[in-house]
């Protein structure tokens, strides 16, 4: 029992069935045009899907933010309460605000002082 291989594309039929050259680039070139065609809704996938996941981690990256922000309100309001009792009222808002202006000083100039090393790196 012999069994004929069948025909496949990689095995072409010879019998009057040739095409030619031009119809070869033909549909070379609109294989290619597919391809490409296919590739570029690929990467408008890609960059649909990344922006959505961009979008969703800065909504909640500032949600996380709002909420840290509040908390350090919270936090001074306790304070000034906590301290009202101890030296009253007045006193009291004036020393949570001198140490928060205090501190936040304290952040800008290390801060600055990072941006200055940083900026001295790169043009050495």
């Amino acid at each position: 029992m012999t069994q004929e291989p069948a025909d496949t594309v990689a095995t072409p039929q010879t019998e009057g069935n040739e095409e030619s050259v031009r119809a070869t680039f033909a549909r070379l070139y609109t294989d290619g045009r597919a391809y490409a065609q296919a590739e570029v809704e690929r990467q408008k996938l890609r960059a649909g899907i990344a922006g959505a996941g961009i979008r969703n981690a800065a909504i909640l990256g500032i949600v996380a933010l709002m909420l840290l922000f509040a908390a350090i309100v919270t936090l001074l309001i306790g304070l000034v309460i906590a301290l009202s009792a101890m030296i009253g009222p007045l006193w009291a808002t004036l020393a949570v605000f001198g140490s928060a202006v205090l501190i936040a000083v304290l952040l800008l100039l290390l801060a600055k002082g990072q941006i200055s090393h940083m900026l001295k790196t790169i043009k050495s």
